[in-house]
């Protein structure tokens, strides 16, 4: 059973976080009405939801962050959602559904109000930005838009894993709106004195730290210039010239190329910097309340399916504070990371079974090396990476050949889905979200590079730009096949862990707090830390079968059960 919710306005369904009533409809699979709309008021909204869960509906809404947040404040927690803007957007993308009434309608209130694409090309190949809708549509109605979505489904060639990648993206959608409100327990007091023993006391504002002051002495001294201002990419730059260090970048790679005396204080300096300026006493100030830091997750926020974060950079805790992220009293972390995913996910989805047999029982690039395709683990590593994300110069294009040797299957997957980007082709994942189309600029320089006369440079451009769209596509697969494995992953772990307290509220059972694309982390009871550590296991084991049925394709994880965060990989 499916239970639609809207908010009320005139008797319309529609989804105004404003509005004093809520109509709940009931409808089947197909998305047909069961019986007549029910208008409760808003107030009695979380006893309704929790009366009903017994009867383990999936809960049918615009956006979950619209109305799950009400409910958790109620201890509320519902099992199953559809969260119909997430599932609006593969829809609207998906080659699989290419020919619906959905796909084809118009650009309604229920489309994100700027995509990435429209926004022009990102600023690298994957950061592709964040997909939201806005807070204040009126007239959307979760009923219609359901029955479109259910008939799409239903007439692509595959149904079964298209509503399965559904799924999984409306219970990421509930995953991330209970961690923001349980939160990650976070230690202020030791994340300040982490930030003492790097950076010296906190300065007065607009000062620089004690010890990145000190750099700056040493990396004005080092290059003979009173004025080199590290925090300024452009100035330093002229700086260094003026030194005779020619960079065009102050990126730490090309830097690192140079042997000066300013190279090591520079770097020390930029990894502070980033560091106070991430996560700094001002993040402290931000994103630290009550002990526990909420990150706002954004399911689908890249266009891979990948999570992105809205803010405090969950996606991005460095080594260096997660030392502050300790357990409450009597409780304990389970830190788990899928080893390898993109590789075995590639394995999987190619069918290789000379690289599953690699896999087995052990590290997948031990394996590879034990193999006999290359001499060293850092080889096979660089390798895979390279055929993943279409490195073709350096040690990954000097591996690659060896690679395509001993694992056929798995290179030609990958090659197969760069020729269809470079060709200016859709790929899709395996449960079947799709790429988007290159930009109308792309298209531009391909017709340009076609006409007769076009010079060099106009070849040249369109190359390079048919390249970088075959990388695109080449890891899309990939990338996005693995964001569905941790999404089912997470999902039956969540699932999992209920059972460990069932009728308890979300914060007294073992909960997740924390995801980072293959890492998870569980805040659990002491006494059921081995517990919930034996399910995240048998989560990954499931989520492997679910995408991936029979096929010989292990995706092992690796648990710690600690204290604290930074102990995880001590």
């Amino acid at each position: 059973m499916h239970i639609a919710v809207g908010a009320s306005t005139a008797g319309a369904h529609t989804a105004g976080a404003g509005d004093d009533a809520v109509i709940l409809t009931e409808l089947d699979d197909a998305g047909r009405l069961l019986g007549q709309p029910e208008t409760v008021a808003r107030d009695r909204f979380p006893h309704e939801v929790a009366r009903r869960e017994r009867l383990s509906p999936r809960w049918v809404w615009d956006d979950t962050r619209r109305w799950y947040p009400q409910l958790l404040a109620h201890d509320v927690v519902v099992e199953r959602c559809v969260d119909l803007r997430l599932c609006h957007a593969i829809l609207r993308a998906s080659s699989a559904t290419a020919s619906s009434e959905l796909a084809l309608a118009p650009v309604s209130p229920w489309d994100a109000p700027a995509t990435w694409a429209e926004q022009g090309q990102p600023d690298t190949l994957f950061e592709l930005g964040v997909q939201r809708g806005r807070d204040d549509e009126a007239g959307l109605d979760p009923v219609e838009e359901f029955r479109l979505q259910r008939a799409a489904v239903a007439g692509a060639p595959d149904p079964n894993r298209l509503s399965l990648l559904l799924a999984a993206e409306s219970a990421g959608s509930l995953i991330a709106i209970e961690m923001q409100h349980a939160g990650l327990p976070w230690n202020a007091a030791r994340h300040n004195e982490l930030l003492v023993d790097l950076l010296g006391e906190r300065p007065q504002p607009g000062q620089r730290p004690a010890r990145m002051h000190e750099l700056l002495v040493e990396i004005r001294a080092a290059i003979d210039d009173p004025t080199a201002n590290p925090d300024s990419p452009v100035e330093l730059v002229k700086s260094l010239r003026r030194a005779g260090i020619d960079v065009s970048s102050t990126n730490r790679w090309e830097l690192a190329r140079h042997e000066h005396p300013v190279i090591e204080p520079l770097l020390a300096y930029k990894k502070l910097s980033r560091l106070l300026t991430a996560n700094g006493w001002n993040w402290i100030d931000s994103w630290v309340e009550g002990g526990r830091f909420r990150p706002v997750y954004v399911p689908g926020g890249v266009v891979t399916g990948r999570w992105a974060a809205d803010g405090g950079g969950a996606l991005q805790l460095p080594h260096q504070v997660r030392g502050a992220v300790i357990a409450d009293p009597g409780w304990m972390f389970v830190v788990a990371d899928a080893a390898q995913l993109e590789p075995r996910i590639l394995t999987a989805m190619s069918g290789d079974r000379a690289m599953a047999a690699a896999g087995r029982d052990r590290d997948l690039y031990d394996g590879i090396v034990a193999s006999g395709a290359v001499d060293t683990r850092a080889h096979a590593k660089v390798g895979m990476l390279g055929a993943m994300y279409g490195g073709t110069t350096g040690e990954s294009g000097r591996m690659l050949p060896r690679l395509a040797r001993a694992y056929p299957d798995a290179i030609r997957f990958v090659e197969e889905a760069a020729r269809l980007g470079e060709s200016g082709a859709v790929v899709s994942t395996h449960l079947g979200r799709s790429s988007p189309l290159p930009s109308a600029q792309w298209r531009e320089a391909q017709d340009d590079a076609q006409q007769e006369g076009a010079s060099e440079a106009v070849q040249t451009r369109a190359k390079t730009a048919r390249r970088s769209w075959g990388r695109f596509t080449r890891n899309f697969v990939v990338q996005g096949t693995a964001a569905e494995w941790a999404l089912s992953w997470m999902a039956g772990l969540r699932r999992r862990l209920v059972l460990l307290g069932p009728g308890l509220p979300l914060r007294d059972r073992p909960h997740l707090v924390f995801f980072l694309h293959d890492e998870i982390v569980v805040h659990t009871p002491a006494a059921l830390a081995d517990t919930v550590a034996a399910e995240v296991r048998a989560a990954a084991e499931d989520a492997g079968r679910l995408l991936f049925g029979a096929v010989p394709v292990q995706f092992p994880v690796t648990v710690a059960v600690v204290d604290s965060y930074d102990k995880a990989k001590a």
